[in-house]
């Protein structure tokens, strides 16, 4: 029976090269989904994968009712599966975690017990157990986008958060890089909406490699880094409305 006091949950999950993790990552979701949502579904983004993951997502949505699958013929990038994910989501709570399993889905029980206080909620990780180069890269990238947008955020692209549909109501999401999530909190901030973070641990991949620090990621993250500055410090952006700048000549 449901319960009126739990939110109804969409959670979708991106994969790629996920073949050894995304059953894990979606048995564990419906355990979690079953204490705290009412009513619940979950979305598995086959972004191309060159793997078995999108078979074995499949086979999971055949076995589950509440499990569907989005395949991408090819390989769109990160940020497209993370739209298809907010595309196919139908529930007022959008939740994502990305399905290599280096984030716990149990860590939306915390973020969601935050809903009541913000719209969007992102995660920090506190701890990383990473290489130190990755870290590095995770520090300089963070301090950039700090810099950049005149912002505090600690860890801002991390795998796993939690959205209310009003906030991608007013947000217009463009990036198909990783950048993807810092996109929308930094969108998000603009536009009002308080963004909420919680400390998190990670759990590094066991298996493989993962595909954000490739150079054709990176360098597509940094064109949409770009892209977006020029789009939120141009003349127009936000304006109240009847107002506006005339550019400098």
């Amino acid at each position: 029976m449901e319960d009126p006091g739990k939110p109804d949950v969409s959670l979708f999950i991106p994969v790629y090269r996920d073949e050894r993790t995304v059953a894990a990552v979606v048995t564990r979701a419906l355990h979690v989904l079953s204490e705290v949502a009412g009513r619940y579904e979950v979305i598995v983004v086959d972004d191309g994968s060159p793997d078995a993951s999108g078979r074995i997502a499949d086979e999971l949505a055949r076995a589950h009712a509440c499990v569907r699958v989005a395949h991408h013929p090819r390989n769109l990038g990160y940020g497209a599966a993370f739209k298809t994910g907010i595309a196919m989501s139908t529930f007022e709570w959008i939740c994502m975690v990305d399905g290599d399993n280096e984030y716990d889905v149990y860590d939306l029980k915390r973020m969601l017990m935050l809903r009541n206080y913000y719209p969007l909620v992102i995660a920090f990780r506190y701890r990383k157990l990473y290489s130190t180069m990755r870290i590095f890269v995770s520090y300089v990238y963070n301090a950039l986008l700090r810099f950049l947008f005149r912002t505090r955020f600690r860890d801002i692209s991390t795998g796993i958060r939690v959205i209310h549909r009003s906030v991608l109501d007013e947000v217009t999401i463009e990036s198909n890089s990783p950048f993807v999530g810092a996109e929308l909190a930094i969108k998000a901030m603009l536009r009002g909406f308080p963004v909420g973070e919680v400390g998190i641990q990670t759990f590094p991949r066991k298996f493989g490699t993962g595909s954000v620090l490739t150079v054709p990621n990176v360098l597509k993250t940094m064109r949409d880094v770009f892209r977006m500055r020029a789009e939120v410090f141009s003349e127009r952006y936000l304006l109240p409305e009847g107002r506006e700048r005339a550019g400098r000549g």
